[in-house]
């Protein structure tokens, strides 16, 4: 089951991935026009990374109110709501005369739904392969995103250059409900993971044992803060390129799409947790010289060598997997994402707000740094959470 072969031979998994991959052309290619839109008419960084990613911090609200419903409702079911909403909301921008505000609030009402819909993918996801599969799944569906941010960004930069962006907005609604269709009709229906119903008492049941644990936590903080701060970076990216912006947002994510087809395909559980480390370290370090203001291609190559270390994430949620119970992986791994980006969205703020007090480059670096000092001290944690998850199979 460990090739790309045998993956997409189950019928399941290529309308999961190729589901995945139109939203995430459609959900890039509206929020580069967004953040443009918003950047264009006020001027301010903050507000453009507010645009980028801040829609993100809605999902802590989702994933704290709604998350239980990955588990306890039918994936398929689950995965079609969410995609409507995000189609709906997508139609709505294309209406004339919204103010950036109004644009916003789309997004974060859109973006509080959509945080359910990461829990059901991903607990789905680990239905459809074994324990042993889910790394190099999780690394294709995550090359799947990537390669469909280099469309959606490369795209959605292209098509800025001789469209409005109403008609952007128009043409990643039409995506986004293609979407839909491949995932209505391309997946079976499957029970839920676990009985009773989804509510508030049941997320905060999952997510309590969730954050009781060490490990847990560990991991919790190690995937969302030194990526979170390096997402700042990126929400500098219009600000610092100016109309360029977007290639440096496809380096990035061809940078992290090489990074997670290296690792989830070519290493083994131990190499992947013998290099973690090092990935955790290059996330952040390419940054640093962005203080000097490097030329926009010069950037671009700093971005996309960062951008593989983002592949650190595939170990680290192999072992969250390894810590959770079955009954809970759709609500844990849906909280691991929500927090995730939620985590995103804060750094994006920061990251504005740094922007606007210093320079876009300036303030890159100064995340960058930040990056670092976290990720070197979580190692501790990070070696006893992997010795943790991985002591069930040393002692079999």
């Amino acid at each position: 089951m460990l090739t790309y072969r045998a993956l997409f031979a189950l019928p399941a998994f290529r309308a999961l991935w190729t589901g995945s991959a139109l939203t995430t052309v459609a959900s890039t290619t509206s929020s580069l026009a967004l953040a443009t839109l918003v950047h264009r008419q006020t001027g301010s960084a903050l507000l453009t990374a507010v645009a980028m990613s801040g829609p993100s911090l809605a999902q802590a609200l989702g994933a704290g109110t709604l998350m239980s419903a990955a588990d306890a409702s039918p994936p398929r079911r689950t995965l079609v709501l969410v995609g409507a909403v995000s189609t709906a909301a997508l139609c709505l921008q294309v209406l004339p005369g919204l103010t950036p505000a109004v644009r916003l609030l789309l997004v974060v009402g859109a973006a509080y739904v959509v945080s359910v819909g990461s829990g059901a993918r991903w607990g789905l996801l680990s239905e459809l392969v074994p324990p042993a599969a889910y790394p190099l799944a999780r690394s294709t569906m995550n090359v799947a995103v990537g390669a469909c941010q280099v469309v959606g960004f490369a795209t959605g930069g292209l098509l800025l250059t001789v469209l409005t962006t109403t008609q952007v907005f128009a043409l990643a609604a039409a995506v986004s409900a293609v979407a839909v269709a491949v995932l209505r009709f391309g997946l079976a229906e499957r029970p839920p993971r676990r009985s009773g119903r989804a509510g508030v008492a049941e997320t905060l049941r999952g997510n309590r044992l969730l954050l009781s644990r060490r490990e847990s936590r560990t991991l919790l903080v190690a995937l969302c803060v030194p990526n979170g701060l390096v997402v700042g970076c990126e929400a500098l990216f219009v600000p610092y390129a100016g109309e360029r912006g977007g290639w440096l947002l496809a380096a990035g994510a061809a940078g992290m799409m090489a990074g997670d087809l290296v690792v989830g395909r070519f290493l083994t559980p131990v190499q992947r947790r013998r290099s973690n480390a090092a990935l955790r370290l290059l996330l952040a370090a390419p940054f640093v010289p962005f203080a000097l203001g490097p030329s926009v291609p010069v950037a671009a190559v700093l971005v996309a060598v960062a951008s593989a270390g983002y592949a650190a994430g595939l170990a680290q949620q192999e072992w969250l997997v390894a810590l959770t119970p079955v009954e809970l992986r759709g609500q844990v791994l849906g909280f691991e994402s929500a927090a995730r980006m939620t985590g995103q969205g804060l750094c994006a703020v920061l990251a504005g707000a740094l922007g606007d007090a210093l320079t876009p480059g300036s303030a890159v670096t100064v995340l960058a740094v930040a990056s670092l000092l976290v990720s070197l001290s979580l190692a501790p944690g990070l070696r006893r959470a992997a010795d943790r998850a991985t002591e069930p199979v040393r002692t079999r």
